[in-house]
């Protein structure tokens, strides 16, 4: 099982900014843990996200010579991927595409076709520069604004990123509206469908819910799982109030519960978890 630790994901809708040099210890523990990714910032308008606008400046403070783990930073279009593509140390870019047309309006200001393309263009940017393009199906289950939602519009959307030669996609919870029933539907559907295909579960949840969803993506064969300590976090595009992200202390005791053997250092995990208290208060 890989789990990706989502500390961008829960710092950037803060309403104070979470200094720089507090960010650097936070992420530095974090590598200590033992997660399959971090994903760590974003190359965004500062306007848009100002949490994320040191990005850049974090990285340099990385401690990255004793961490098996990778870094993952997310781009809301071309320019952007061109800037993380500079970074040698940045193994994979995050594009979020959305299954909704107006959500993708909304986060990246450009229609559901616009984004599409540059996709492609991303996915070639990432084959030159020897990295992997990670796509999140945004509104993977469903969406409030009454646009066309089904697990057959979820799998064609796959289809046509695989096409473009995606290899790991991530359906996304971001409003926190799916059931365990739904997750195992949707992930047990794009798996068959797309066997050699790296499918990951990025969720969002209200407290207590974090155990049955990640059950139901293991029953359908999920490898990949997102999380962030603490459960913080949400698409601050999406809505004025989120439900936040499966908090990965509640992933790890479900994943163990059901038998599966994580291979992560519980001291710095420790230590992490109490720095965290120091950013999200």
């Amino acid at each position: 099982m890989k789990l990706i630790e989502c500390p961008r994901d829960a710092m950037q809708g803060l309403a104070h900014f979470v200094p720089t040099d507090l960010k650097i210890r936070y992420l530095n523990a974090l590598l200590q843990v033992g997660f399959h990714t971090l994903d760590f910032g974003s190359f965004v308008s500062p306007k848009a996200i100002p949490q994320m606008r040191d990005t850049a400046d974090v990285l340099a403070g990385l401690n990255l010579a004793n961490t098996q783990t990778k870094l993952l930073a997310i781009v809301a279009n071309v320019r952007g991927a061109e800037q993380a593509t500079n970074f040698a140390e940045i193994k994979f870019l995050g594009f979020p595409l959305s299954v909704s047309e107006t959500f993708q309006q909304r986060n990246t200001n450009k229609s559901v076709a616009q984004a599409f393309v540059e996709v492609g263009e991303m996915q070639k940017l990432c084959v030159q520069t020897q990295k992997e393009l990670v796509v999140y199906l945004s509104m993977g289950f469903g969406n409030p604004y009454g646009d066309p939602y089904s697990t057959e519009l979820v799998t064609d959307f796959s289809g046509r990123l695989v096409d473009m030669g995606v290899q790991i996609i991530a359906p996304s919870d971001t409003v926190g509206s799916s059931t365990p029933e739904a997750i195992e539907r949707l992930f047990s559907q794009l798996l068959a469908s797309f066997p050699d295909v790296e499918f990951g579960a990025h969720l969002h949840a209200v407290p207590g819910e974090a155990p049955a969803k990640v059950k139901a993506a293991l029953r359908a064969g999920v490898q990949r799982i997102d999380g962030a300590l603490r459960g913080f976090g949400g698409c601050p595009m999406a809505a004025d109030e989120l439900t936040g992200n499966l908090p990965t202390e509640d992933i790890i005791e479900a994943l163990t519960n059901e038998g599966v053997s994580l291979n992560l250092n519980q001291d710095a995990f420790q230590k992490a978890l109490t720095l965290s208290a120091a950013i999200f208060i």
